[in-house]
């Protein structure tokens, strides 16, 4: 491990300038309101409450038509936005186990332009067509230009069998497409050989089960005798907390994996489970849509001296969301903490810095430098794997 550290603080120093933004699309309403009617009902009010009065009467009474749909969304908003939970959402059902219901696209930013970076097979883009390397335009008429992750999520997830319009850009022309929101499944845990001697392993999220995929995964190279592995988290948009310190599990033997502090609490710390693989020489592959959990992996590998980081600046999402399950079955994604690496940095607004700066809007030129990476450490450590 010495030996990797020393190698890993060489290749550090010869890092070049750095890049491109990746992100996933999201986006989130919410059912509270119910009844409707002109006439105050104080006992009613008493009952339900001021919010649920306040929407009736909107609902049943103002001169414009309004969705009571709508009005729920703009309520969990507004409730959100004033505890300053920029991060916290609504959804139907569990979704701990990576499902959520949109379009199914993945996007990468390519300087000013939002571009798809993956289609979710059987997904309604990829029936509609919508392929890898198609520029999104906009959403509904919005122009993507300048928006931010959590713009472009909350335009493209709803509520399934609801619609959004999408314009895309391939070649010269642009396509406009009218999709209707399905369920999209997790993304499961790939693996493949790059080489004779490395090998890939691609975590799209951290859902459920997640963790065990990765050392399946791994388990399944190392069998087959490679002497290097790229871990690929690029467009991870995170997950689950526990799955995270799973997946960093699977290459440390014990120590910390990250921290994380509760509003008027003490820090609880969370460390490696079981024997992880600490011997086969490991990059990790990161970009701008590298996120929250994905972060935790990527920070707790590089603050551990156990992995190379080649790609661009992760997004810089330090904080935890609690599922609190709500009356009618749903759920409120609720920021309770604030997480910290192995070093004690906080990663919030700031992201990680790669060791090794990849500027390029094609994808295979980072991974092509995480395998000479790779090579040099198989020849630093003698072959072995």
């Amino acid at each position: 491990m010495a030996r990797f550290r020393e190698h890993r603080t060489l290749i550090r120093r010869t890092a070049v300038a750095a890049g491109a933004v990746v992100l996933l699309s999201g986006a989130f309403t919410l059912g509270v309101v119910a009844g409707a009617g002109s006439t105050p009902d104080h006992d009613a009010a008493a009952k339900t409450g001021v919010l649920d009065d306040a929407a009736a009467q909107i609902a049943g009474a103002s001169l414009l038509p309004v969705d009571k749909a709508a009005l729920d969304a703009a309520a969990i908003k507004a409730m959100l936005a004033t505890a300053g939970d920029h991060w916290g959402s609504w959804a139907e059902g569990d979704s701990a186990n990576g499902a959520y219901a949109g379009v199914g696209i993945w996007l990468r930013r390519a300087g000013t332009s939002l571009v798809v970076s993956q289609v979710a097979a059987d997904s309604p883009a990829y029936r509609a067509g919508v392929a890898v390397g198609d520029v999104l335009r906009s959403v509904d008429g919005r122009v993507t230009t300048g928006l931010s992750a959590a713009d472009v999520a909350s335009a493209l997830r709803g509520n399934p069998g609801t619609t959004v319009r999408l314009v895309l850009h391939r070649g010269t022309a642009d396509r406009a497409l009218m999709l209707t929101r399905a369920e999209v499944p997790a993304l499961e845990v790939t693996s493949a050989m790059l080489s004779t001697t490395i090998g890939r392993i691609t975590v799209p999220s951290f859902s459920r089960g997640t963790g065990r995929q990765v050392r399946d995964a791994l388990a399944r190279l190392v069998a087959r005798h490679v002497q290097g592995v790229v871990l690929d988290l690029r467009g991870d948009p995170g997950g689950l907390l526990t799955e995270a310190v799973e997946t960093a599990s699977a290459f440390l033997d014990g120590g910390t994996v990250v921290t994380y502090t509760r509003r008027d609490a003490a820090p609880t710390r969370l460390d490696a489970v079981g024997a992880g693989n600490t011997s086969v020489p490991l990059v990790v592959i990161v970009d701008g849509g590298t996120a929250s959990a994905a972060e935790v992996v990527t920070g707790a590998l590089q603050d551990r001296g156990r992995a190379v980081v080649v790609g661009s600046r992760t997004f810089g999402k330090g904080t935890v969301q609690e599922p609190k399950p709500l009356s009618d079955g749903s759920s409120l994604a609720l920021t309770v903490a604030r997480y910290n690496l192995p070093s004690g940095r906080s990663i919030d607004g700031v992201g990680i810095e790669p060791d090794i700066d990849v500027v390029s809007n094609d994808t295979r030129v980072a991974l092509h430098r995480a395998m000479e990476v790779l090579v040099g450490l198989q020849v630093d450590t003698g072959g072995r794997g």
